[in-house]
């Protein structure tokens, strides 16, 4: 597969907001390799509790495909979102938590980490490559009117339905795998093709999100972080440390898995469910058992607008 983009419009910059999965991955390599504009830089936004096979990827790209091809891989970091969730000095943007209330009935906290952990942050390298002022406490100011880079997303021609704006003028998203037309299947495809089949969707090790095969995979295969998991559905059941500390407690009690069971007691081996998690506005649902291919993509999460699980209702952290 040799696809091209033609016609593309070159802007002064072009930034990849880079996952170092499937998508955006293919997209490294196929500017690595000429068949799309050069990327000035790939942006990584790391949580600080990544997968380990998320950063072995980020690690080999860098190495392998990036650095020989003069693109820049930059590593960005809010802070890390276990420690944050859990330290009571630790500001804290709240994870899409189920909640059991104590009257009863299912809720689920708003998700804020992706916005925090993410999308903040590559606005803010975004304006800083535009040249706008970088202030001593860190904090980037605002860039001149009428600048603008290109920031490229990974959405593929079969999920078309997921491209977003970026909410901002000065990153205009783009979306290079649907002017080609290109499916997952050939972004799979091309990185299997130039060694890179063992690429993975990225996602923090205990995204409420996760499914039930996904968290059987951590439990077998990688039992460090699965302990990791484990721990830290337990010490979350009465939500994120700062709110306890500043007297607003949970009314309720917080879990990882939607059955309201500690981890290490969730029915992850029953026999899958018809149990869907639908998306406002979409005319899909992701299947609780298998879960979302994707992982956590900045402008591309299924769970951006979620309707929570059957019997669910949404609450304030």
């Amino acid at each position: 597969m040799t696809p091209t983009l033609t016609n593309a419009k070159t802007p002064a910059i072009n930034a990849l907001s880079f996952g170092a999965g499937v998508q955006s991955s293919a997209l490294l390599l196929m500017s690595a390799h000429g068949l799309l504009p050069r990327i000035d830089y790939a942006a990584f936004a790391d949580t600080g509790w990544e997968r380990p096979e998320t950063y072995a990827a980020l690690d080999r790209l860098e190495n392998e495909v990036a650095k020989p091809a003069g693109i820049e891989i930059v590593r960005l970091r809010a802070g890390d979102i276990r420690r944050d969730a859990l330290d009571p000095n630790s500001r804290f943007s709240t994870m899409p938590l189920f909640i059991r209330n104590r009257d009863g009935s299912k809720g689920m906290l708003r998700r804020q980490c992706t916005s925090t952990y993410k999308i903040k942050i590559l606005l803010a390298e975004a304006r800083r490559r535009l040249g706008a002022e970088v202030f001593d406490d860190g904090r980037v100011g605002r860039v001149k009117r009428g600048q603008s880079l290109s920031m490229w997303v990974g959405i593929s021609s079969d999920e078309f339905h997921r491209a977003k704006d970026s909410g901002v003028k000065y990153a205009v998203n783009t979306f290079p795998l649907l002017e080609l037309g290109l499916t997952r299947a050939d972004t799979q495809a091309y990185l299997d093709q130039h060694g890179f089949a063992a690429v993975s969707k990225s996602a923090c090790i205990g995204c409420p999100y996760t499914s039930n095969a996904g968290w059987r995979r951590l439990r077998d295969d990688q039992p460090e972080q699965w302990n990791e998991a484990v721990e830290f559905d337990h010490a979350i059941r009465a939500g994120n440390a700062r709110a306890n500390a500043n007297g607003r407690p949970l009314l309720g009690q917080a879990f990882l898995h939607p059955s309201l069971l500690p981890l290490d007691e969730a029915p992850i081996d029953a026999p899958p469910q018809r149990r869907h998690l639908r998306i406002v506005g979409q005319n899909e649902s992701v299947d609780w058992e298998n879960g979302d291919p994707d992982g956590c993509s900045p402008w591309a999460c299924r769970s951006g607008q979620p309707e929570q699980p059957p019997g669910f209702s949404e609450v304030a952290a």
